[in-house]
């Protein structure tokens, strides 16, 4: 696992050791970045579910001013802490080991970018986005990208509205935005 682009192009990344963590392969990370890179200059980037970290750390080489990384596994946490270092952007980067649902309940943050890559049996997943919307943390010209099972559709949300869908093998991104 590495970045792929940016300023830190080319770094390798620490894999998790827990096989339930699934990192984002180069060619969806390809991807997402190609799709939302509008979005990333000066951003406030969201990684809920950060797992090893390597999507918020691929939005700072890439230019966001700060990316949030959100996980609730001490493993994850760890890891995402040694990525941060081994990358050099501990002044761009805060990692909270909560869980998603209290954080997006409690930040007062408003954020460009968030990015959401929940375990596939989340079962939460559309509560958590509605409090995403509820709690107004995504900026009005923001976007909302969810990596999640291909066979799981996601259901509508009101106030967003899904821009693009992307699917692969076993996974599928849906990107939101705001309904003006």
């Amino acid at each position: 696992m590495r970045v792929i682009a940016g300023k830190m192009r080319g770094t390798n990344l620490e894999n998790p050791k827990d096989r339930r963590v699934r990192p984002t392969t180069d060619r969806i990370k390809e991807d997402l970045f190609n799709i939302i890179m509008p979005y990333i200059p000066d951003s406030l980037f969201l990684d809920l579910f950060a797992g090893s970290g390597a999507i918020g750390i691929e939005a700072i080489s890439r230019g966001c001013k700060k990316s949030i990384f959100v996980d609730n596994n001490m493993d994850s946490f760890r890891l995402i802490k040694k990525n941060i270092k081994k990358t050099k952007c501990i002044d761009q980067s805060t990692v909270i080991k909560k869980d998603a649902i209290s954080f997006v309940n409690t930040t007062k943050d408003k954020f460009d970018v968030i990015f959401l890559d929940p375990p596939y049996n989340y079962e939460k997943l559309k509560n958590l986005i509605e409090n995403i919307v509820k709690c107004d943390i995504l900026c009005k010209d923001g976007i909302l990208i969810v990596e999640h099972d291909k066979n799981i559709p996601l259901e509508p949300v009101e106030k967003l509205v899904n821009i693009k869908t992307k699917s692969y093998s076993l996974t599928s991104i849906d990107f939101f935005v705001t309904e003006d």
